[in-house]
């Protein structure tokens, strides 16, 4: 037993903090320990071996769990509890340009929808490629309308992760992604800017032919399959040889700059190159990737999967912190064989959300073995983070990491077959593969392998606090030796802790004076005290070694000058790596870590209550408004009553409590025979779920207002010119009525304003601090006459297509509207 062994969870008492995450997403039942949590775990995969290797394998996996291979959190939490969650951390779930069904092998925007809420429901994060889907104002045929791009459907995504409660306590978690050459790409550069998307992180799939053109300082093309609309084409949008459609043509650089500028002040987007991964990719002919899992450190293909674990490095470091302190490779490869193992089984005995992922899991095997704790192991190791020999150390980490895994994955193909995708000629041709020693080719050659990907670095955040004791996460050095950490409590709360950096306790604990930062030995070094390019360069050493990708955060303090951060992400590209993200502390970032001390008692945190997720509709009464609606379309004149409910939620803005008034459910009843019942019934939930997850329903009815039909305009409402005259309003479709008629309810109720825009959540709180008022009791317009047929092109005052040339000017034969002339 090796000195780092016998202090880790032995001598040094437990953090309170450790015991908590432990508890709360791991221990189950009557349990409350580590070594119970890792006892359900062992018996649980073994019982997927063959009934001579149950027992022997099951004591197996019981010391590799005490040696220090952590499985994921999906299998900590849920393996051998008969739960029909998911084993496997997270998915990448494919996005079609189509609104349900599928189209060119994808499903479409609300299929896959539902899909990933189940893959969230069973406990699963979610990543999507976003591409396909049509640009905003691109032409959609079907409907005569144009399309609403990318970015507003991945509203309804976040809607949904806001709603859904994954399998054991732990809300979903996505990324989504775009192509840097797609045309909505500033849009979705901007997309969290203004606090929207809570529930996603964002990257940009940047391709070598867009960083070529930024080298080569060279204008760059934005694309897509979709025909643009006649204005777009008016505009220069053109159609090139290969089919697609050139949108615009833009300077690589000042798009680059745009990228740059917002990870520095926003955090996002990352970038992963797209066209090295695929490059890098094992299965390179038979699948490819355009998108990652949350964190990213896993490019996965439609409905992959990334099965987790990570073996603890401060484990494996005997006599720390002195001059004979040295990492055991061979009880580390003896483990990493072991994990592999369990990784391998853990596909067999997980439930599938989708019977798609199951074939994903069942025919390329991919599992990601990784490693946490390294900034921590070289501190007790005596060696710093960023310098030449830390790089060193990791490197050969993962280099006999690497070797370990392949090893045992051909050991489990001579056991138990090879993966069913496995080609031997085209797999060994593999960039990756290639660099594999020629005694592992040689074995691959002769026996397969068993899984088709092996390695991962992952963000190991809640497992390195409950089973290692807040070691260092994955490839990452130490935040801070101190900290405080906030924790989400289940009443919704939060709660701060100060937590310890494993090496920091440890060298305290062997007598060592920690009182003072500065008289720490020199390998103390933390994350914000070093050089951005050193993160890279630990990047850079270990990338070559993993078959996957490496979740990695380059910090950088608050005042990093921008002129030094502003090529990270160029650097990283011409570096070799995979993909990156980036995070400098500023006021507009909530940050879960803090190195200041927490106040003796503590102020609450600022929560807008216009934003407040409401998980469940409260006991009781709430109070609505019912209207009705009379409208008139070419088929003659329709009624319909719209009920909107509302709730009043509580928050803080600026350290004070406020309460609002706001939408939490939206009902329009409607003939169960109609064919306009599914889209009334859709509609009216989405709404509904839009508003209670907190999202803006000003945002959600702006976009069915742009919904067009083939019947016709709808004359629907009125508005009033500057001048007082009252002239009557047309809308696109039915849809697009409707939605003007619920703009109008909140309008009258002040949750919007007159442009159907967000009120502030202080004018809200203004509002109901002097009495809410009730506008049940205003009177119904009468109908509107019976709908004249129109011919002409749409009036931007009153939705008619009734605009035409009078004495060359444009004049509207409805509101009387007079526009350019000329």
């Amino acid at each position: 037993m090796n000195a780092s062994e016998k202090m880790l969870g032995r001598t040094l008492p437990a953090q309170e903090v450790s015991i908590d995450v432990l508890c709360e997403k791991y221990a189950k039942g009557s349990e409350n320990t580590i070594a119970a949590v890792q006892a359900r775990v062992a018996d649980a995969l073994a019982q997927y071996e063959s009934a001579e290797l149950r027992e022997a394998m099951a004591a197996r996996f019981l010391w590799a769990q005490q040696q220090g291979f952590i499985p994921a959190g999906r299998i900590n939490s849920a393996a051998g509890m008969g739960m029909k969650a998911t084993l496997m951390n997270c998915f990448v779930q494919p996005v079609g340009d189509s609104v349900t069904g599928w189209h060119d092998g994808l499903p479409g925007i609300y299929t896959a929808v539902a899909e990933a809420a189940e893959t969230m429901r069973r406990g699963g994060g979610v990543g999507y490629d976003f591409s396909a889907i049509r640009p905003c104002g691109s032409k959609v045929k079907g409907t005569h309308s144009r399309a609403s791009g990318p970015v507003s459907y991945m509203e309804v995504f976040d809607a949904s992760c806001k709603t859904v409660e994954s399998a054991g306590a732990r809300r979903g978690a996505q990324m989504g992604v775009l192509r840097i050459d797609h045309p909505d790409i500033e849009r979705f550069i901007a997309a969290k800017h203004d606090g929207a998307f809570t529930n996603f992180n964002l990257s940009i799939a940047v391709t070598d032919s867009f960083m070529q053109a930024l080298e080569d300082q060279q204008p760059f093309d934005l694309v897509h399959a979709a025909e643009p609309s006649d204005d777009q084409i008016a505009a220069g949008a053109s159609q090139r040889a290969d089919a697609k459609w050139v949108y615009r043509t833009l300077d690589a650089a000042l798009l680059w700059q745009a990228v740059m500028q917002s990870t520095y002040d926003h955090a996002e987007p990352g970038v992963l190159f797209i066209d090295r991964i695929n490059a890098e990719n094992n299965l390179y002919y038979a699948e490819q990737l355009c998108a990652t899992n949350p964190c990213g450190e896993q490019p996965l293909p439609p409905y992959g999967c990334c099965d987790l674990g990570s073996i603890n490095l401060t484990r494996f470091v005997d006599a720390p912190f002195t001059a004979e302190a040295a990492i055991d490779f061979a009880r580390l490869r003896e483990v990493a064989a072991v994990g592999v193992r369990m990784l391998d089984l853990a596909l067999d005995a997980t439930e599938w959300p989708l019977p798609q992922q199951a074939e994903e899991g069942r025919t390329k095997r991919r599992v990601g073995l990784g490693f946490l704790g390294l900034g921590s192991a070289l501190v007790m190791l005596g060696v710093a983070y960023d310098s030449d020999a830390g790089r060193a150390v990791a490197s050969r980490i993962a280099e006999e990491l690497r070797d370990a895994a392949y090893s045992a994955s051909i050991d489990l193909a001579i056991e138990k077959g090879p993966f069913p995708l496995f080609d031997a000629d085209a797999y060994l041709a593999g960039q990756f593969v290639g660099r594999l020693p020629t005694t592992l080719r040689a074995r691959i050659a002769a026996h397969g392998i068993r899984n088709s990907h092996l390695l991962s670095i992952a963000p190991t955040g809640s497992i390195t606090l409950a089973f290692a004791d807040n070691a260092s996460n994955g490839i990452e050095p130490a935040f801070s030796w101190v900290y405080f950490r906030k924790k989400r409590m289940a009443d919704g709360g939060t709660r701060s802790y100060e937590v310890a950096d494993h090496a920091w306790r440890l060298y305290r604990h062997l007598g060592h004076d920690v009182s003072d930062d500065a008289a720490l030995p020199a390998q103390f070094v933390t994350a914000l005290q070093m050089a951005a390019r050193d993160h890279l360069g630990m990047m850079q050493a270990v990338q070559p070694f993993i078959d996957t990708a490496i979740s990695k955060t380059v910090n950088v303090p608050a005042d990093y000058p921008y002129a030094e951060f502003k090529d990270l992400y160029r650097d990283a590209w011409r570096a070799g790596l995979k993909g990156l993200a980036t995070y400098r502390p500023n006021a507009g970032l909530a940050s879960v870590l803090s190195v200041a001390p927490a106040a003796s008692s503590p102020a609450l945190p600022d929560e807008d209550p216009l934003r407040r997720r409401f998980d469940s509709r409260p006991s009781g009464e709430l109070e609505s408004v019912t209207c009705k609606v009379r409208y008139t379309t070419q088929e003659g004149p329709k009624a319909a009553y719209l009920t909107v409910s509302f709730i009043r939620a509580e928050g803080r803005l600026d350290g004070l409590p406020v309460v609002i008034e706001r939408p939490f459910e939206f009902f329009m009843p409607a003939n169960q025979r109609s064919d306009g019942q599914q889209w009334i019934t859709s509609t009216m939930r989405l709404l509904s779920l839009a508003a209670r997850a907190g999202s803006s329903v000003a945002r959600a009815l702006a976009d069915m207002r742009e919904v067009v039909w083939e019947k016709g305009p709808v004359r629907c409402g009125s508005f009033t010119r500057a001048d007082g005259t009252e002239v009557p309003m047309y809308h696109d479709s039915e849809v697009a009525a409707i939605a003007f008629m619920l703009q109008r309810v909140l309008i009258r109720r002040g949750f919007l304003d007159q442009n159907g825009d967000q009120v502030p959540t202080v004018e809200l709180a203004r509002q109901l601090g002097g009495g809410a008022a009730d506008m049940s009791h205003r009177a119904v317009p009468p109908a509107p006459a019976a709908q004249r047929p129109y011919v002409g092109r749409k009036c931007p005052d009153c939705g008619a297509h009734a605009l035409h040339k009078v004495d060359g000017c444009s004049h509207c034969s409805e509101c009387h509207y007079i526009g350019s002339c000329g």
